[in-house]
């Protein structure tokens, strides 16, 4: 039987969100309404979405020796996410303070402490013991970059199907791209790695063919409520997005891409792929919180039922 599963290389946090009516100007302290405290992490959002996409699934990463660990391993453990390949380090588990205002939108600052001590010989490592499962390598930028340039390397040599998050955005070595299969920015991660300023499908085309032009196989930039435009070197399609009324974003970019992968690892073509991965951002903003908002597959297929004429147009 073909591998149908998934690695995903990256960051593991504990997300401490805070939620008000609007965010606080520089220096200012306004009343919240709401906390939690739950598992969050680029890398475990995309292993908790892949998962319950119904892909078997690994996260390669590391926590801390604290009771944050206790959250985020019982949390990832909860949603069906093998952590065979996770290291607990002599270091605090990682942290993301978000603040999320009343029209869903957020801000975070993220302290990656022990998400900085996974390296590339654990990867390496990781990459071998289910390489023989596992199709598709799902990376994103919260852990240390040249670990997550390895990464991508390592995963093209082993022959799986390389997905890369690249958020938060940041420069990357020239010779990264030419590893990455698959390429999925939000328009603000295009604009800063493009230097193409995002804001239409016409200049989100632009930044692509930047990306192309580095030998990334497929660009997939995402343009939140106005859909995402899929660019390879053979055609561009555009994808309107799945009406939704969203109340938190957090985690959206995450559920698209852990959907997006889990979904190429179980055999399916590009656009049903890509068609999955929208279906799970889009309801990943209907929920308030990171983990919590992350679809399972059931709802992902009640999504794209009732709107089955989201389509892709070619070029």
């Amino acid at each position: 039987m073909e591998p149908n599963g998934v690695l995903v290389v990256g960051s593991i946090t504990a997300d401490v969100t805070a939620f008000s009516r609007r965010l606080p100007r520089r220096g200012e302290t306004v009343l919240g309404e709401d906390f939690t405290l739950v598992l969050g992490g680029k890398g475990a959002n995309q292993a908790v979405t892949a998962a319950r996409a119904g892909a078997p699934t690994w996260m390669a990463g590391c926590v801390g020796k604290d009771p944050f660990s206790d959250i985020v391993l019982s949390g990832l453990r909860s949603h069906g996410v093998n952590l065979s390949e996770i290291r607990s380090v002599d270091n605090r588990t990682g942290v993301a303070h978000i603040r999320v205002d009343a029209s869903g939108e957020n801000d975070i600052v993220i302290t990656p402490l022990a998400n900085w001590d996974l390296s590339v010989e654990m990867v390496d490592d990781s990459i071998d013991a289910v390489r023989d499962r596992v199709a598709v390598l799902l990376l994103q930028l919260e852990i240390r970059t040249d670990v997550a340039r390895h990464a991508a390397e390592a995963g093209a040599r082993a022959g799986l199907t390389t997905v890369l998050d690249p958020a938060p955005a940041q420069s990357l070595p020239e010779d990264v791209w030419r590893h990455i299969d698959v390429v999925t920015p939000n328009e603000s991660e295009a604009t800063a790695l493009t230097g193409v300023e995002v804001v239409d499908v016409e200049s989100a085309e632009r930044a692509a063919a930047w990306f192309l032009e580095r030998r990334v196989r497929h660009a997939l930039i995402t343009l939140g409520s106005s859909g995402v435009l899929s660019v390879t070197a053979e055609r561009t399609r555009y994808f309107p997005a799945y009406p939704v009324s969203p109340v938190d974003t957090t985690a959206a970019g995450d559920a698209f891409t852990g959907s997006f992968g889990a979904a190429l690892a179980s055999g399916l073509d590009i656009d049903s792929a890509i068609r999955r991965g929208m279906a799970a951002g889009a309801l990943a903003t209907t929920v308030h919180g990171a983990s919590p908002s992350l679809p399972d597959r059931q709802s992902v297929d009640e999504l794209i039922s009732l709107y089955p004429s989201v389509d892709g147009g070619a070029s």
